[in-house]
């Protein structure tokens, strides 16, 4: 694909498209995410939703929206325990299911988010980037992306970063679709939810 035209459907038909399919998303969503939002706030034992600041297009920061898979049990020290132990049995199984993203489809209808693009992590690791990881930001992060087809969770962060630039250099409808199918693969398959030995993904330090 020519530039001019990468240019264009990364800043014109992929963010129209991708509204509407989000819309659409949401509403077929209602008879899952209804009950999945009410069993989370009894299992939570407060809200079913999970919101944090992240970094998105350029690094600018917004609200980040999903579902509440750990409880907030703290140890006498009145720090969060680790993970593995806030996480709850429904949290796991929303998390399984790749559940937990579907609140992030308003920040797709935000202009937030992408469907699909760099996962938006912390914004404490904005500083941690060398120049190369940080164009992972040149473009709108996104629910699901090349990285989280290529190993998710379960791969190092430098290959994500790769992935991710990979993904920023080589945008288009093809790779978009591709993506895409292999998502829906994945989550049916439940693959790579977690790095290993971990419940979730270790941090990133540099």
């Amino acid at each position: 694909m020519a530039l001019a035209h990468q240019r264009w459907y990364a800043r014109r038909a992929k963010p129209a498209a991708e509204f509407i399919l989000a819309a659409l998303g949401l509403l077929a969503s209602l008879p899952l995410t209804v009950p999945v939002a009410l069993a989370l706030a009894v299992a939570n034992g407060g809200t079913p939703f999970f919101t944090q600041r992240r970094p998105g297009l350029h690094g600018k920061h917004f609200t980040i929206y999903k579902f509440k898979t750990m409880n907030n049990r703290r140890g006498p020290d009145g720090s969060l325990l680790p993970d593995a132990v806030r996480l709850t049995q429904l949290g796991t199984f929303v998390r399984k299911t790749s559940i937990d993203e579907l609140p992030q489809l308003i920040n797709v209808l935000l202009g937030q988010l992408s469907l699909i693009g760099p996962r938006p992590l912390l914004i404490e690791y904005l500083p941690l980037y060398s120049p190369e990881q940080a164009r992972r930001h040149l473009v709108r992060p996104g629910i699901t992306g090349w990285a989280q087809v290529n190993g998710r969770n379960a791969i190092s962060w430098q290959q994500k970063f790769a992935y991710d630039v990979y993904y920023v250099e080589n945008i288009s409808p093809a790779l978009d679709l591709q993506i895409l199918l292999k998502t829906v693969r994945n989550v049916l398959a439940a693959k790579d939810i977690s790095a290993d030995g971990q419940a979730t993904i270790e941090k990133f330090t540099g």
